[in-house]
This record gives structure tokens, C-alpha cells and sequence, in this order.
């Protein structure tokens, strides 16, 4: 992944383009943000859920486009949003396949985490962004597929550097806090930044971060 400083350049060019200059604040993790999977059926229940198909397709909404989910070209990981349930239907479909070529354990191996990224935009802002929707003030986030890729490439390099003494809750297992610090990840079957769901307030915006994550043997 290229530097956060060009990442950081390429978004101010695109919000002098018009994108809405939504910032990444930080990463909270949640008092259970570890699901595990236990079988092959519930890990392609999950995959559905995350990518608004088959069952769960009724939550696909005007926001499921600013969603940015993981897709695999080649053996490399490449993310993006999706216009169409066909796409999101691709998605599901390749990283279904990848996770045959990754042989996920089931027995206490496979989990879900769902952290929950934190955005602002800056006050000064804020009144430039505001519109009335069915009769109710709300605010719009108006981004391009490059500016939105930058929040979401924050929020992995704020991932991958969390500080697992600096959680303040304490509740997690062994196994969930080896996880916290990476260190008992054998590999990443699927990752998405959901923005169809987000919560708002005060200038505040709150996304969640989901990544399923293979766990070595040993752990």
C-alpha cells in the first residue's frame, strides 16, 4: 500500500473536485467485537450479510455503493466499491473460491471482527453538507471512489497498528487479544468498510470495519 502521505494527497485533490472532506479520527473496538464461524455454511451466511446478497439482499440500499469491500484479482486483494448486486454477487463469488484456496478451520480458527471506524467533518463544513430528506435534516457525504478508498486505506493502516494495551476494555480472551495484535492471524479471507450502515451525530460518523481472519493452528 502506497504512503498515507500520497494517500493524504490524492484525497485533498479530490475534495477540491467536490468530495465531501470527511476525515478518519480513529478506531474503537466495540465490548464484543469478535464473532466466531464455525462452519463452511455459517462463514457463507456472514459473506452474504456483509455483501448484501442472497438472503440479505433487502438491506442493499442507496449506501451499499459507498461501501468498499475486498475482492481478489490474480492472488492479490484489491478494494472497491460495487454499483450493482452483480458485483457484489462477483465479490461473493471470488472470495468464496479464495477461502477454498485458504482451507479456514472451523475448529476455533475462523472469526469475524467488527471494529468501528470513526469520521468527522470539520465543522466549517458541516452547513455545506446539510439537506432536508423526507422531512428530516441530515447531512450528505458526497465522496468519489478515490476519496472514499482513502478513508478506507486509513482505517486498515489504523488497524494494523493498534496498540492492544491501549484498548480501554479488558474483557477479551487470550485468543481474541492475539488477534488484537495480529499476531495470531494466519491470513485475511475477506475485509469491507460499511458505510450503508453508519451512525451519525455531532459531526460524527461511525462505520464498521469487518475482517475475517483465518487464525493460526498454534493459537
Amino acid at each position: 500500500m502506497e504512503s498515507m502521505t500520497d494517500i493524504d494527497k490524492e484525497m485533498k485533490r479530490e475534495a477540491a473536485k467536490g468530495s465531501c472532506p470527511l476525515r478518519f479520527v480513529r478506531i474503537e473496538f466495540g465490548s464484543s467485537p469478535y464473532q466466531e464461524i464455525k462452519s463452511k455454511e455459517k462463514l457463507l451466511e456472514v459473506l452474504s450479510y456483509l455483501l448484501r446478497t442472497g438472503d440479505y439482499g433487502r438491506f442493499a440500499g442507496k449506501g451499499t455503493r459507498n461501501n468498499v469491500y475486498m475482492d481478489i484479482k490474480g492472488r492479490k486483494p484489491v478494494f472497491k466499491r460495487t454499483r450493482s448486486f452483480i458485483d457484489r454477487n462477483n465479490i461473493f463469488e471470488a472470495i468464496r473460491r479464495y477461502g477454498k484456496k485458504l482451507k479456514p478451520d472451523f475448529d476455533g480458527h475462523t472469526y469475524l471482527e467488527t471494529v468501528q471506524c470513526i469520521f468527522a467533518l470539520p465543522k466549517e463544513e458541516q452547513e455545506k453538507y446539510r439537506v432536508t430528506y423526507d422531512g428530516q435534516e441530515t447531512i450528505v457525504f458526497p465522496m468519489s471512489d478515490k476519496y472514499i478508498i482513502g478513508l478506507y486505506k486509513h482505517c486498515i493502516s489504523a488497524r494494523q497498528t493498534v496498540v492492544a494495551e491501549e484498548i480501554p476494555h479488558k474483557g477479551f480472551s487470550e485468543k481474541e487479544q492475539g488477534i488484537i495484535r495480529l499476531e495470531g492471524v494466519r491470513d485475511v479471507m475477506f475485509r469491507c468498510l460499511l458505510f450503508d450502515n453508519i451512525k451519525y451525530g455531532e459531526g460524527v460518523l461511525c462505520a464498521d470495519l469487518c475482517t475475517i481472519y483465518c487464525l493460526k493452528e498454534n493459537v
